[in-house]
């Protein structure tokens, strides 16, 4: 596949939500967006339905994995311009009910990931002189639940780890921000779950999505590194 002058966005994480509908609004703008997930049967739909999208079936986990489908992604489509780790999982149970595995699981996939892309994708971006890499976070980054004992921990670390790469290519022109998802994303099986909540109750993929599309095109005078994104109806 050869190159082309089209600007790269890699997204990670992309399901039904988020990660759709930050693919959506980056093709839309342009760019080559490689989308990560590790069904290839949904990114050959997604594939289908967004023009200017590519996609790569990786398990984030799995680090030799995601630093080769990093590299094809830069030998095909190029170097990436953006970046959003939106990978995560809903990773449930407290201290006395959570095993190692679940527990190792949530920091590889919220946080040994984003370390991974971060790396391969870094170089490229220092110099050029400009790039964004944009983190999905939420609440649990900021307070340990009692049944968030995995996912907290490994939202934390995401955190602590998106601050220290934010500190360190900031000042080298490459934007690093972190997202706190404050509620329920509307999609398909979060309201089959919550059936009988109102819609007000969810946030938008698509109000997600144009929120990290304008952290992409914020001025260098004056970069957010982090901020929240609830339903104006969400208790807080």
């Amino acid at each position: 596949m050869a190159q082309s002058t089209s600007p790269v966005c890699i997204v990670t994480g992309v399901g039904a939500g988020t990660g759709a509908a930050v693919c959506r609004r980056f093709a839309r703008e342009g760019y080559r967006v490689a989308m990560l997930a590790r069904s290839p049967e949904s990114l050959a739909a997604l594939e289908a339905e967004i023009p200017g999208t590519v996609g790569f079936p990786t398990d984030v986990t799995d680090e030799p994995a995601l630093r080769i489908t990093l590299a094809r992604i830069r030998r095909e489509l190029g170097p990436a311009r953006v970046l959003v780790h939106n990978a995560g999982n809903a990773s449930f149970g407290d201290l006395m009910n959570v095993d190692t595995e679940k527990f190792e699981q949530a920091w590889k996939i919220n946080t040994l990931a984003l370390f991974v892309c971060g790396q391969e994708v870094a170089p490229d971006m220092i110099t050029a002189g400009r790039g964004t890499i944009i983190v999905t976070g939420a609440t649990a980054s900021l307070r340990g639940g009692a049944a968030f004992a995995a996912f907290a921990s490994a939202k934390a670390g995401q955190r602590a780890l998106a601050q220290s790469m934010a500190r360190l290519l900031g000042p080298k022109g490459v934007h690093v921000a972190y997202v706190i998802i404050d509620g329920v994303i509307d999609m398909p099986r979060t309201r089959e779950f919550m059936a009988n909540a109102p819609k007000e109750s969810f946030l938008s993929p698509d109000a997600i999505a144009e929120t990290y599309w304008q952290l992409a095109r914020q001025d260098r005078s004056a970069w957010t590194f982090e901020l929240d994104l609830r339903p104006f109806a969400e208790k807080w």
